[in-house]
This record gives structure tokens, C-alpha cells and sequence, in this order.
């Protein structure tokens, strides 16, 4: 008797479950859409994607909040993987807005076919490991249950929103947005009270467009950011044929630079290599104000030193807060603007579009609710030291809970029934950034342990799923079943990567980067500040050493691994 399964594969009758997938991938952003390129069509294995959303995207589906645009240039936030699509796409802006690289995003789609393999309007609620199988038994909202050796966590780092449970929120008779849930359709604030909550890069971003509606704006900030100019333009048509006749020398300095991205007035800038505080004062002035004239993130290839030194930091820090002093006219608002109790760069710099100017007009207004926090939603508005503020809407631009969020909102279960969310109670844990020990055969990508939010998540992702691949072709030519990290290895990285932080000024910054913006999460380190250069090395030789550090076997509960490193 044959029983065929809800995929058209056929399995014998008593036989185990079928596997319908070599390959799960959960998430449909720019590293589930490679992962399910390079490991289906240059690889072959059998995939399916799954997301939530209704299109493929990832954060760029659902990020459609007035002003949403990247903050790294276009011509280098794209995939490398592939000559001929670096050579065909036009961009049309220096930085590219969120319609724009949605329409990217469906171009790769459509162009590598891979569609056919992706089920949007999913929401995978739990991946549980079956130790007799050793398969994943994945679960979606849709009472759809199905199989596969592999998971692939491509969630983002940036994808599972942070909202605070204010008290009284419920209660609030006008309208609630999220920046990161913003609805399809066009949002109109024209003659409206708004508020917004949050000062991060989305509110950054939204509060200029939203200022233009709105007859009123009040913003509520808790910790102010370094903010520089984005300086965005139309594509110059001669930037981009430059840049795509010198794409492999382009790419070839991203995966040098410490941020993964080097365009620097039109040129790919070399990262520098002195310390800030042996040049001169000229020279480093000189440096700040090149950069601060091309826009954009740059200073994250200025003075390596800015990052461990805080003398040298001050000096950056010092440069931004005078230039942000002289954009806003009112001498006493602008001290409440400008940060001055955290490092520079170790908490994301924000790039923006006239956001500081907004506040020179009069129908906007700052609240500090550093000291004073919100104490709760109305019925009408928000209250803050017994003064209630109304509006007709509120913008809640509360960013992410970062890195972690997006997994720890899956049931994921490994072996023994280990609970990952439980697991991770103290900050996460795992090897390379790639797989956690206890919970075989799952990997992730641009997640925790990896350079993550520190580098250009493109190119980042690219190299993970090719070492993924070359890691399940390992795997299949020696008929192993079961890949995982050691309980050793995975301490040995965790440890690593919090002595590398450490040594910056990473943790004294309250950041998403060490996830202190969420009530109640552990303050770590969530990602390798190490460089993406030092991280591949070590992914390399762990790779060409038979995946040391890791335990190979053919049942993921064998006491004795086939081979362990």
C-alpha cells in the first residue's frame, strides 16, 4: 500500500514519515530568496519558503511608513551572486525608497524563478525535531504540517516589532500605527494631532512627511541619536555605469570594509586604517568633513580606533554634535536633540532627510521622556507628568525586538524537547552564528553571532548560504544526517564574541545592538563586532577542517558522533 502525502511524494506503508523537503526556509527577505536560489538552483536540493507576508520581501514588504528608504547606497545594497543582474537592474535614486527594492526584491524573484517554491500569507508557528526521524516537523498557521532534514531560520535581524504595552493602550479612541506594520493603503494625517513615539531611524525617516500633514506634531523622545544627512539624488547615470564597468573591484573592497559598504563621493572609498588620534587635527577633521559631505553612513569606515577608544571617539562625537547644533535653530531644543551620553557609531547612526529642520517649525514639538516616561495612553492622547497631549493618531515608531524576536516568536524545539526561546532567556547562544548546540540540522542567517547589523546584510547572507550549502553537500556525500554545534564549540564563541565586544565601546551604549530597548531581555552582545573578515576566517577553517567544532552523525541522538572535532 502507497499513501501519498500532501506534496505528491509517496511513501510505503510502514515506512517512517516522509520528508517532503530537504530544506525549510522560513522567511521570503533578501537571504531566504538567495538561500532558495543557491541551495535549489545551484545545488539542488528540494526547498520551500514560507512568509507571513502576502509578497516576497521581508521587512521591505511590510516597512511602508512615509520616507522608508535605505541608508546604503544602492548600487551596494543588492546581491553580488550574479553578473548579469548587477548588469541589467537600473536604480533610480542614490538610496533607494522602499517601492524600489520591493520591485527589486520581485525582479529576483521572477527572474531565477523562484515563486513556484515560496508560500507567502504562512506564518510558520512552530519547528519541532523529531529524534527518531531526525527531521523537522514544521507547522503553519494554515493546519499545515510538513517535514524536512533541514530549517533555515532567514527571519532578519530587524522583523518582529517592538510595541510597549503602555497602560491604557487599548483604550485610545484615534487611530494606531506601527511604522513596521504600516497599512498598504495611504495613510492621511492632513489637519490631524499627531503623535509619534520613538526616535529611531523609522521615526527619523517618517516625522518629516508626517510634519508636512499634520496641524500639529508632537514627538516623544527617550534617547536622542547622532544624526547626519542622508543626501540623497536621483541616480546620476554616470555613477552607475562606473559602478557597474568596476562591480568586482566594488565588492572586492566591501568584503575588506568594516560596514560591508565603502561608496564615499561617488568612489568606492578605501577603508581607513590610522588611528584618530596620530593624525593631525587637520587631517582628522578633513576625514569627518569628506564624509559628512558625501552622506550617508561612511563614518562607519572613518578611524578604526573610533570603535575601541573613547578619546577617539569623543572626536567624531564632537564633530556631529556641532554640526547638528547648527542645523536647529532653537539653541535650548537643540541640547535636548543632540546625545551626549553614549559613544558615537555604537548605536546605529541615523541618516536622514531634513529631520532635525522639522523641528524649526512651529507646528512641531519635542516631549523628553527620558526622565519623565510615558505614563500612560488615554482615552485621548498620552500622558507624561500628569499632562495629557491628544491627538487623533499615534505613531508608535518603537523599533524591534532585534536579532532574536523573529525566532523566539516561532515554538522552535530541539532535542529533549529544549525550548529555544527558554534557551536563550540569558542572550543568545550559538556557534559561528550559524547553528545552536541541542538543536540539529538548524541554521540561521544574518542572525545572532554573526556580523549581522555590523556589515551589509546582502553580502553577509550570501556567504552564509553558500557555506550552508557546501555544509548539506558535505552532509550527503558521506550520508551523515545530523550536523550541530558542540556544547564546547558554542561556549568557546560565546565567549569570543563578548571578549570582542568588550574591547570596543559597544556596551556602553543602551542599543538594539546589546538588545537594551526591550523590557526584560538579557544586555548582551547580540552579534559579532569582530569584523566580517575575521568572522569568515574562523567559518572558513571550521568548514575545510571538517567542520570542526561541530558533531556529525547519522542519528541526532547518538551518545558518540561519527565524527566530532
Amino acid at each position: 500500500m502507497e499513501i501519498n502525502n500532501m506534496h505528491g511524494k509517496v511513501q510505503k506503508s510502514g515506512e517512517g514519515p516522509v520528508c517532503d523537503y530537504d530544506v525549510v526556509i522560513v522567511g521570503a527577505g533578501f537571504a531566504g530568496l538567495y538561500a532558495l536560489h543557491h541551495l535549489r538552483n545551484e545545488r539542488g536540493f528540494s526547498v520551500r519558503v514560507y512568509d507571513a507576508a502576502g509578497g516576497v520581501g521581508g521587512t521591505w514588504y511590510w516597512n511602508r511608513y512615509p520616507g522608508v528608504r535605505v541608508d546604503i547606497e544602492s548600487v551596494e545594497y543588492s546581491y553580488s551572486f550574479s553578473y548579469e543582474l548587477q548588469q541589467e537592474w537600473e536604480w533610480t535614486e542614490r538610496y533607494p525608497c522602499q517601492a524600489e527594492v520591493y520591485s527589486y526584491l520581485n525582479h529576483v524573484a521572477d527572474r531565477f524563478d523562484l515563486r513556484r517554491d515560496i508560500q507567502l500569507n504562512t506564518r510558520v508557528n512552530s519547528a519541532i525535531f523529531d529524534e527518531t526521524t531526525n527531521q523537522w516537523v514544521v507547522e503553519t498557521d494554515k493546519c499545515e504540517r510538513v517535514r524536512a532534514r533541514f530549517v533555515i531560520m532567514a527571519t532578519g535581524f530587524v522583523s518582529a516589532p517592538n510595541k510597549p504595552d503602555f497602560k491604557g493602550l487599548e483604550t485610545f479612541k484615534g487611530k494606531q500605527y506601527h511604522t513596521a506594520k504600516w497599512p498598504r493603503e495611504d495613510v492621511d494625517f492632513t489637519e490631524q494631532r499627531v503623535g509619534v513615539i520613538g526616535t529611531g531611524s523609522s521615526a527619523v525617516q517618517s516625522i518629516p512627511f508626517i510634519a508636512k500633514e499634520a496641524a500639529h506634531l508632537t514627538v516623544f523622545q527617550r534617547t536622542p541619536g547622532y544624526i547626519v544627512p542622508l543626501r540623497n539624488c536621483p541616480m546620476p547615470p554616470e555613477y552607475q555605469n562606473s559602478v557597474k564597468a568596476n562591480y568586482g573591484k566594488w565588492r572586492r573592497i566591501e568584503r575588506t570594509a568594516f560596514g560591508g559598504y565603502v561608496a564615499l563621493n561617488f568612489e568606492p572609498g578605501m577603508p581607513n586604517k590610522k588611528s584618530a588620534l596620530e593624525v593631525t587635527p587637520d587631517e582628522r577633521l578633513a576625514d569627518y568633513e569628506n564624509r559628512y559631505k558625501s552622506g550617508g553612513l561612511s563614518y562607519y569606515n572613518t578611524f578604526p580606533d573610533v570603535f575601541t577608544n573613547k578619546e577617539a571617539n569623543d572626536t567624531l562625537a564632537k564633530f556631529i554634535q556641532e554640526k547638528m547644533r547648527q542645523r536647529i535653530s532653537n539653541p535650548d531644543l537643540a541640547e535636548i536633540l543632540i546625545p551626549k551620553d553614549y559613544p558615537i557609531l555604537l548605536k546605529r547612526l541615523v541618516a536622514d532627510n531634513n529631520y532635525l529642520e522639522t523641528f524649526n517649525q512651529d507646528n512641531v514639538s519635542l516631549v523628553d521622556v527620558k526622565k519623565s516616561p510615558i505614563e500612560k495612553i488615554t482615552p485621548n492622547g498620552v500622558m507624561v507628568e500628569g499632562k495629557e497631549y491628544e491627538f487623533d493618531s499615534i505613531v508608535f515608531a518603537t523599533g524591534f525586538d532585534a536579532v532574536t524576536g523573529a525566532m523566539t516568536r516561532i515554538d522552535i524545539r530541539g532535542r529533549d524537547g529544549l525550548s529555544l526561546k527558554e534557551y536563550w532567556e540569558n542572550g543568545p547562544r550559538n556557534y559561528l552564528g550559524f547553528m545552536t548546540s541541542g538543536f540539529p540540522n538548524l541554521f540561521m542567517l544574518d542572525g545572532p553571532g554573526s556580523p549581522g547589523a555590523f556589515y551589509q546584510p546582502i553580502l553577509l547572507v550570501e556567504y552564509q548560504a553558500q557555506w550552508v550549502g557546501s555544509c548539506l553537500e558535505y552532509l550527503s556525500r558521506r550520508s551523515l544526517t545530523c550536523i550541530e554545534p558542540t556544547a564546547e564549540a558554542e561556549n568557546e564563541w560565546v565567549t569570543h564574541s563578548a571578549e570582542v565586544a568588550n574591547q570596543t565601546l559597544l556596551p556602553k551604549a543602551d542599543s538594539w545592538y546589546m538588545g537594551a530597548n526591550i523590557e526584560g531581555k538579557a544586555r548582551v552582545s547580540m552579534m559579532y563586532i569582530g569584523g566580517f573578515q575575521n568572522y569568515s576566517r574562523q567559518c572558513d577553517a571550521a568548514a575545510i577542517n571538517d567542520y570542526k567544532g561541530f558533531s556529525l552523525s547519522t542519528k541526532a541522538n547518538n551518545t558518540i558522533p561519527v565524527s566530532k572535532h
